[in-house]
């Protein structure tokens, strides 16, 4: 029975049973909740995103945000580094520390992580083209500092396909990269076991323009892609799959996120069972970290920006993240400092200790819209898959354009529903000001690069070339052939080879791409 607005009448409605209809949070397909108490028998992972200027600066941050009760290290590097080049290359110029802090040495790690115990301080890594060198050099540093690799905890992006569709930051053609990637993998299932060697990101999907559904499509093709490699390596499903990890944005829409990533949950399980035929509940648990979304922050009135980060934040913790990072609300002006990092991180702690969220399991299940939502995602989601796979899957829709037309296309249509005042952004196009807020940003000091350019001059001056050379030439060996190269790259790195030189041994060998 319906009535005059052709809406369902209240008799008409039936009683939900959440246990029946989506079992119970920690089963599977585990869309309340990969934990059956979740939230609380234990918070997610406070883990700001953070890294300027050199290591000495951000080792300073990331002391402080531990002091202030961050749980969880997030390093972002900056540009030179995600692309291969050393500080003082003429490449780097203008870019050292800007967007992330400048490593080019094992002895730039080593000032990074001053005074961190590595072992019990959990480490994320956003690093994708040259994540092979800075895993290489984490190892490199825990050995020498006595810690057994075995007892490191973290996670390397490691997701290089997406760099291909979304960001930007590759440095070689898509087969030797995923080579690199995979020789990671292998690298740590043998050596770092409770290390998570990939997160599949969508976060840089969303922000590129992508909806909530194509999100979620574009990140599983992904992931799919790097299953089938690794599976055709020679590796069993139940061998890597649990630590396959995952990367989303929350973005301002509250209820469609924690619908997104419910919906993303069931839809890893189903793959990882029906497709793979994986055995271990593990493997079809998928865990993930979230990072409110930049591309909705303001340059307009920015202090607006710490409500959406809030409303953000809810969605991810609503959807289960198992970690979180918070935006700062200068972020769409400079990188962040200090007040507004800490502003971010407490933005968590108010949520986690004073919203009382964490005293529910899984406080959305069985709403209707919420329920509606989680359904509409996933046969949107299962929908494009299909259509990625009938084209031969992500790498052939990275080469025809699909995926990066359709993101595109989501973007525009984003930027016209703006322009018309459709979507309303307060501050930009409603609620305007004509008087600006005035705030203070951080800025990285001009006199950085030659600080790097004479420090790059002194560590090459003090090692033996002759070693580095010799370390370098086996690694080009190995790249040429079959051999994983993560132990040629550790032997480079106990040479005192920099990250540049090593990248520049891989260009030797597989070229550069250039589209």
């Amino acid at each position: 029975m319906t009535n005059r607005d052709g809406l369902r009448t209240p008799e008409d409605l039936k009683p939900f049973d959440p246990d029946e209809q989506l079992g119970l949070p920690g089963e599977y397909p585990f869309t309340r909740g990969i934990y059956p108490r979740m939230y609380r028998e234990r918070s997610w992972t406070m883990r700001q995103y953070s890294g300027f200027g050199d290591a000495r600066q951000t080792n300073k941050r990331f002391r402080y945000l531990l002091e202030q009760g961050q749980t969880g290290l997030s390093v972002a590097f900056d540009l030179p580094t995600q692309l291969g080049y050393d500080s003082d290359h003429p490449l780097a110029a203008g870019e050292v520390g800007r967007v992330g802090v400048a490593v080019s040495t094992v002895e730039d790690l080593a000032e990074l992580f001053e005074d961190i115990p590595l072992d019990r301080v959990s480490t994320s890594m956003t690093i994708n083209a040259t994540a092979p060198i800075l895993l290489a050099m984490f190892v490199t540093l825990a050995k020498r500092t006595g810690i057994d690799p075995k007892n490191l905890q973290g996670t390397v992006q490691n997701d290089i396909l997406k760099e291909y569709l979304a960001r930007g930051n590759y440095i070689y053609p898509v087969t030797p990269s995923i080579r690199l990637a995979m020789d990671l993998w292998e690298y740590c299932i043998a050596n770092i076991p409770r290390w998570n060697y990939v997160s599949v990101s969508g976060y840089h999907i969303r922000e590129a323009g992508a909806t909530a559904v194509q999100e979620l499509a574009f990140t599983f093709a992904d992931a799919l892609c790097y299953v089938d490699a690794a599976v055709a390596r020679g590796l069993a499903i139940d061998t890597f799959a649990p630590r396959i990890s995952f990367f989303f944005g929350a973005h301002n829409h509250l209820l469609e996120e924690a619908a997104k990533f419910r919906a993303a949950r069931r839809i890893w399980a189903r793959l990882m069972r029906e497709k793979y035929r994986a055995r271990s509940e593990r493997s079809c648990k998928l865990r993930f970290h979230t990072q409110t979304c930049g591309s909705t922050l303001t340059a307009q009135q920015p202090e607006n920006n710490i409500i959406r980060v809030s409303l953000q934040a809810l969605a991810a913790i609503f959807g289960g993240t198992q970690s979180l990072h918070t935006n700062s609300y200068d972020e769409a002006l400079a990188l962040p400092s200090e007040r507004a990092s800490t502003i971010a991180l407490r933005t968590q702690q108010v949520i986690a200790h004073e919203s009382g969220v964490r005293n529910e399991i899984d406080p959305m299940a069985g709403s209707y819209t919420i329920e509606s939502m989680t359904n509409r995602i996933e046969s949107g989601v299962m929908d494009l898959l299909e259509e990625i796979a009938s084209q031969g899957g992500a790498v052939k829709c990275l080469e025809n354009g699909f995926m990066k037309s359709q993101i595109e296309e989501s973007a525009y249509m984003q930027q016209r529903r703006m322009e018309s005042g459709e979507d309303v952004v307060v501050g930009v196009n409603a609620f305007e000001m004509e008087r600006a807020q005035r705030i203070d940003l951080l800025k990285v000091s001009k006199a950085l690069e030659k600080r790097r350019r004479r420090g790059m001059a002194s560590y090459r001056s003090s090692r033996n070339e002759r070693n580095k050379d010799r370390a370098i030439m086996k690694l080009i060996d190995a790249a040429r052939g079959n051999e994983n190269v993560m132990p040629r790259i550790m032997d480079c790195i106990g040479s005192a080879a920099t990250l540049g030189e090593i990248s520049d041994a891989f260009r030797e060998v597989f070229g550069s791409y250039d589209r």
